[in-house]
C-alpha cells in the first residue's frame, strides 16, 4: 500500500511539473507535438530512473560514509550530465528521427531540474532504493502525463481560432495554469 501511495502522490497530487514547478523548460519547449512529447517523456523516464539509482548508490555508499554530503548537488549534476550524454548517444544510433525531433531539448535534460529534484528528494525523504526507484518512475510518469496532456491541448489549439495576441506562448502559459489547477483537484486524494 505504501508504494501505491507514493505512485498516486507523485503522479497526480504532487506532480513534478504542475505542483512543484520542476522541469518547466522541456514542458513548454517540447509540448508542441504529441510525438515529440512522447519521445521526451521516454527519455526523461529513462534518465530519472537511472539517475535516481546511481545517485542513491553514490549518496549511500560514498558521500554519507565519507562525510561528503556537502558535495551532493555537484556530484548529482555530474552524474546526470553523464547519463544524458549516454542517452543522447544511444538515441542517435537507435532512433535518429527521434534524436532529430528532440533537437536541443535532449541536452536540456541535463539541466532539467526535475531530474535533479527527484534525485535530491529521494535522499531527503530517506527512501530506500526500491522506494526511491518507485518514486522516480512515478515522477517521470507524472511528468510524461502532464507533457502528453499539454501537448495534445496545444495541438488542438493550433486548429482553434485563438485571438491573435493570445497565440503561441500566452495561450500555452494560460493552458498550463488551467492544467495545474485541474491537477489540484487531486490534492485530497492522499
Amino acid at each position: 500500500m505504501e508504494y501505491v501511495i507514493i505512485i498516486i502522490a507523485a503522479v497526480f497530487v504532487n506532480n513534478i511539473v504542475l505542483a512543484q514547478f520542476l522541469g518547466i523548460c522541456p514542458f513548454l519547449g517540447v509540448s508542441t507535438k504529441v510525438g515529440t512529447a512522447t519521445g521526451m517523456s521516454m527519455a526523461v523516464l529513462f534518465v530519472i530512473t537511472l539517475a535516481t539509482i546511481v545517485t542513491w548508490l553514490v549518496q549511500t555508499l560514498v558521500l554519507d560514509p565519507l562525510g561528503l554530503g556537502f558535495l551532493q548537488t555537484i556530484t548529482f549534476i555530474l552524474i546526470i550530465a553523464a547519463l544524458v550524454q549516454m542517452v543522447e548517444i544511444i538515441l542517435k544510433k537507435v532512433s535518429p528521427s527521434l534524436y532529430q525531433a528532440l533537437g536541443i531539448f535532449l541536452p536540456l535534460i541535463t539541466t532539467n531540474c526535475a531530474v535533479l529534484g527527484v534525485a535530491i528528494l529521494v535522499v531527503q525523504k530517506d527512501y530506500n532504493l526500491l522506494q526511491g526507484v518507485v518514486f522516480a518512475v512515478a515522477n517521470a510518469l507524472g511528468f510524461g502525463l502532464a507533457l502528453l496532456i499539454f501537448s495534445g491541448i496545444r495541438e488542438h489549439l493550433e486548429l482553434m481560432d485563438v485571438p491573435r495576441r493570445m497565440r503561441g506562448v500566452p495561450i500555452a502559459l494560460l493552458t498550463a495554469g488551467i492544467l495545474a489547477l485541474a491537477f489540484m483537484g487531486f490534492a485530497g486524494l492522499v
